[in-house]
């Protein structure tokens, strides 16, 4: 942390909430470093400024923070959303730099036919043919993303080995988070449509999107079928 913003850093930490939102990163001028979501504000933003971050490019950025500024949102799908909308919008260039490092974790849509996977890995194109999107600054982060993406989409996210041998739904079709195209339980087509959501949520492409997914999101709250 620069020691010129501690204090100033310190009270900003000590007040902030435990409610999901999004946080943005500001330099000395109050340009903008940074942008992130996270479902509890207080825990994410404070967890860059333990001394067990390791990752140069992320020591970077918390060495320029001088103040920050946080957005609570009514649900952590609803950061996210947020979350992409001011990243294409502003483009910070700290997320920028992220895309191009290779340690860090991407999700992918793959390029398998007629039923592609959603999954997450590190280093883009390495190991996958398909979609790359991100990075995310943790396995944790992406995990989440892929979690909301479940249960808004229910795209599948098993290996094709797993779906390849599927004889009956697996648990993620009961627990509403696959629509169990292993089996058959939906068209091509329907599935394709899940999938491209699938991509234009990660492609931040949401404005047509938002108000359908914060209904669905909310219904699924509703059911308690949302953690």
């Amino acid at each position: 942390m620069n020691q010129n913003a501690r204090p100033h850093i310190e009270k900003i930490l000590a007040n902030l909430t435990q409610l999901p939102g999004v946080y943005k990163m500001l330099g000395k001028e109050g340009e903008l470093l940074y942008v992130g979501k996270a479902k509890n504000l207080k825990n994410r933003v404070s967890s860059y400024f333990v001394k067990t971050i390791e990752h140069p490019k992320t020591q970077a950025l918390v060495a320029r923070i001088y103040d920050i500024e946080t957005l609570v949102t009514r649900s952590e799908t609803e950061a996210l959303l947020l979350e992409q909308n001011l990243i294409k919008q502003h483009r910070p260039p700290y997320n920028i730099m992220l895309r191009d490092d290779k340690s860090y974790v991407y999700i992918f849509v793959s390029a398998d036919k007629p039923y592609p996977r959603i999954a997450s890995g590190r280093g883009k194109g390495k190991h996958q043919i398909g979609k790359f999107f991100g990075p995310y600054p943790s396995a944790y982060s992406a995990r989440d993303t892929l979690l909301v993406l479940q249960k808004l989409f229910n795209v599948r996210q098993c290996e094709n080995s797993y779906f390849s041998q599927r004889k009956r739904p697996c648990l993620q079709y009961q627990i509403k988070r696959c629509s169990a195209p292993c089996v058959g339980l939906v068209s091509p087509e329907d599935y394709k449509e899940d999938v491209n959501n699938s991509i234009r949520f990660l492609q931040g492409d949401t404005k047509e999107l938002n108000q359908e997914l914060i209904a669905k999101m909310e219904q699924a709250a509703a059911d308690l079928e949302f953690e």
